[in-house]
């Protein structure tokens, strides 16, 4: 399977057409590599404020509530985005409102077929804490793509360990990371996020990320960091796990994964973190005792 992961430029759309011309070009870029997943950032739907006046579009509040206008909108864009590149699209995320004035930061994923389920982010962010209106997922999910089993981890979800093991113990081979960090500090902790899950799992990462200045927006103003598709650090592997990383002039790290080979391989792997995860949940390892220095 081959999948991208874009280092999306935040721009400044005129309206939803724009926005949605943007994406078209975009993913058939992608498409015409040869992708059959691609991954958008967090916070995609964001983008959409620029559509509107600058008092709303200057204001954290205002931008969440007024891009619910574009929700059905956005599920058409990407539902035909889906069908007509036949790829499994991971857009991005959508701050979505629950319907009492609380939001949801949720992934949505297209299928070929332009059906579509989502992922909702479980772990905020003190930012998203701060704005006292988003609530963190209650449900965690695996997707079928063909051949893999994919789980999406909403960036800072990919820094916690357990939830990915989950989704792995429920098949996951392959996890989807939309992203979005405004400091270098913060891009290299999701980074390292997905490099250790990576690690841990013997399993694919392909992380997108926001990049440049959007003065406009106090959501998405810096965006920093590089996209990548990122493999255990292994025999038969990267020694540094990237399989594709995005330069500064790139839109999409695109790179082959091979499922099926990875699970082959693991009677040569050099490490088995993923086999021995078990033993540190023994009742004498889960606990850590005083000792005294005598």
């Amino acid at each position: 399977m081959r999948v991208a992961a874009a280092r999306y430029r935040i721009g400044m759309p005129p309206d939803f057409e724009a926005f949605a011309e943007h994406q078209r070009r975009l993913l058939m870029d992608a498409a015409a590599a040869g992708a059959e997943v691609a991954v958008l950032p967090e916070y995609l739907a964001l983008e959409l404020a620029a559509t509107f006046d600058a008092e709303v579009r200057g204001d954290t509040l205002a931008s969440f509530a007024v891009i619910q206008r574009c929700r059905d909108d956005w599920l058409a864009l990407f539902s035909g985005l889906a069908r007509d590149t036949g790829m499994t699209i991971v857009a991005g995320s959508f701050l979505l409102d629950l319907g009492d004035g609380r939001y949801r930061n949720r992934s949505d994923v297209f299928a070929p077929d332009g059906t579509y389920d989502w992922q909702d982010k479980l772990q905020l962010t003190a930012f998203e804490k701060a704005t006292g209106v988003i609530a963190p997922g209650d449900a965690l999910k695996v997707f079928d793509l063909g051949p893999v089993r994919a789980g999406v981890a909403i960036c800072y979800d990919i820094e916690f360990p357990l939830p990915v093991r989950a989704q792995w113990n429920a098949g996951a081979r392959l996890f989807l990371v939309p992203s979005c960090t405004d400091t270098e500090a913060g891009a290299n902790r999701v980074r390292v996020g997905c490099l250790a899950r990576a690690l841990e799992n013997r399993s694919f990462v392909a992380q997108s990320v926001t990049a440049g200045d959007a003065p406009w927006t106090p959501v998405l103003d810096a965006n920093t960091g590089h996209a990548a598709v990122i493999a255990p650090m292994d025999a038969g592997f990267p020694a540094d796990g990237m399989l594709a990383e995005t330069g500064d002039a790139d839109v999409w790290a695109i790179a082959d994964i091979d499922v099926e080979a990875l699970e082959a391989s693991r009677g040569a792997a050099q490490v088995a973190n993923d086999r021995d995860w078990p033993r540190q949940q023994q009742p004498a390892l889960v606990c850590a005792t005083v000792a005294s220095l005598r």
